[in-house]
């Protein structure tokens, strides 16, 4: 295992404009962002996230989302699962609006005072459950809950700068692009292990593939097919990083 940065939680909050609930999942979430769990939340941008933000799904794979949407068509759940893994959690604003006995928001740009009040109870409904989530350990390869956890240990800065690209809500996720028969596919995690693995004095060798390959399909699901295609641009991007190492 590669030590990853300090568990987070990713908030998707939906894009809807045409909705004044749409309006509301945005306030929230920015409540809960900048104010009320500051320290504990990233957000995921949910257009960016749609249109292949590597950063973004890399974050929603391999830690927990809570997807806040504003009707039942439920677009950011249902984008998170389909590009990531299923949303750790889920808030509806329709739903908090009947269980909270609340008045009808309205208002698009300016919500009306009901509306304001939603968003209150909608960033209370959030923060609450980050705090739920962050008291369980998330598996990041079987995307489900397991045994409290200790806080895992920060990731040190990569010399790679120049190769390496983070998660782009901030959650610090590293991730490195590598050509596969002419495509170019993301490693969530592959910075992390070649600085690892080359702080361990892991020269490049059979030995030492072998044994990255089986950290790296930890956090990466790898076609059976393709293995022997990904192993070999994989030792190419070692060796490469090895050398510059000692150069």
């Amino acid at each position: 295992m590669v030590d990853l940065p300090k568990k987070k939680v990713g908030i998707v909050a939906c894009s809807g404009e045409e909705l004044a609930e749409g309006t509301v999942t945005r306030l929230a979430a920015l409540k809960v962002l900048e104010h009320l769990r500051p320290a504990d939340t990233v957000t995921i941008c949910l257009p960016l996230f749609l249109a292949g933000g590597e950063g973004d799904r890399a974050f929603a794979k391999f830690y927990p989302t809570i997807a806040v949407d504003g009707c039942e068509l439920r677009c950011a759940a249902r984008a998170t699962e389909m590009y990531s893994s299923k949303p750790a959690a889920s808030v509806m604003v329709r739903d908090l609006v009947v269980e909270n006995n609340l008045g009808q928001p309205e208002g698009k740009r300016r919500l009306n005072p009901a509306g304001l009040q939603v968003v209150k109870v909608t960033a209370k409904q959030i923060s609450t459950l980050v705090d739920e989530l962050l008291d369980k350990r998330w598996d990041r390869q079987a995307g489900t809950f397991v045994e409290p956890q200790n806080t895992i240990v920060p990731l040190q800065n990569s010399e790679e700068a120049e190769k390496v690209a983070t998660c782009s809500c901030g959650s610090g996720i590293p991730i490195q692009m590598i050509s596969i028969e002419g495509h170019e596919i993301t490693l969530v995690a592959l910075p992390a292990i070649f600085q690892q693995f080359r702080e361990a004095g892991k020269k490049p060798c059979d030995a030492t593939l072998r044994e990255m390959m089986d950290t790296v399909k930890i956090y990466n699901p790898i076609p059976v097919e393709a293995e022997q295609t990904y192993t070999t641009a994989i030792l190419s991007e070692y060796t490469a990083f090895w050398n510059k190492g000692i150069a």
